[in-house]
């Protein structure tokens, strides 16, 4: 019987991470280096069509922002760099670099945050950094989401820059219609108050001007019959 002393152990050579990789996980690290080239080339296209893109995507390639992402079931942990060029994606940490911000989630919650366009989904996820960091990290993630993608080309087709409008937005806009349209009423009924009292001095105004007109005429009259008597009698 024989026993491990710390001079033996210190003494084993480890083996080489391919003799003790096995096939099945080589061939998912294979998989995965697939997908992160896939959406590389999917970001890129999307800073390339998308200016609102680049712009939140600048203030993170300037800083050089390293995310860490580590996702449960399964287990993968993935790197992202930005920088001028792009988002370069990697299942391994670049010798001497710190990620930035850190990202822990399950897979399906990352799914949702890159399938659809909502805020809920981003907030689900436990991203840690710094504050001004995470926040340009969430607007950019906001807007690179497969549903925010696919407004963005619609958008740009289609020439409609109009986001559809929320029920609350709705509801709002049309109690400000219901707001004008009770101001023009109200506007309407001065009007129209200020106009018939507008009428009637115009009336009053015109029997004024008929009845002094026919007393001058009699007034007239009078003067002629008064000079006519004065000489003839």
């Amino acid at each position: 019987m024989t026993t491990n002393t710390p001079n033996a152990l210190q003494t084993q050579t480890p083996q080489n991470d391919s003799e003790q990789q096995p096939a099945g996980g080589i061939v998912s690290r294979s998989l995965i280096g697939v997908v992160l080239i896939f959406i590389e080339s999917a970001i890129a296209l999307m800073l390339r069509l998308d200016p609102k893109l680049r712009q939140l995507a600048y203030p993170l390639a300037k800083a050089g922002t390293v995310v860490c992402i580590r996702s449960y079931l399964p287990h993968t942990t993935i790197y992202a760099t930005f920088g001028y060029r792009g988002v370069l994606l990697d299942s391994q940490l670049p010798a001497n670099v710190n990620a930035d911000i850190t990202v822990n989630a399950y897979s399906f919650q990352l799914v949702n945050a890159l399938i659809n366009h909502s805020p809920s989904h981003i907030e689900s996820l436990q991203i840690r950094g710094e504050a001004v960091m995470v926040e340009n990290f969430k607007a950019f993630l906001l807007r690179v989401g497969v549903g925010g993608a696919i407004q963005n080309l619609i958008t740009k087709f289609t020439g409609n820059q109009k986001p559809k409008p929320t029920a609350e937005s709705q509801a709002k806009q049309n109690s400000d219609y219901q707001q004008k349209i009770a101001e023009q009423a109200e506007r309407i009924d001065t009007l129209s108050t200020e106009n018939k009292r507008l009428s009637i001095q115009l009336a009053e105004l015109a029997s004024k001007q008929k009845s002094t007109f026919v007393a001058m005429i009699v007034a007239a009259f009078a003067a002629i019959v008064s000079t006519v008597l004065h000489f003839f009698i």
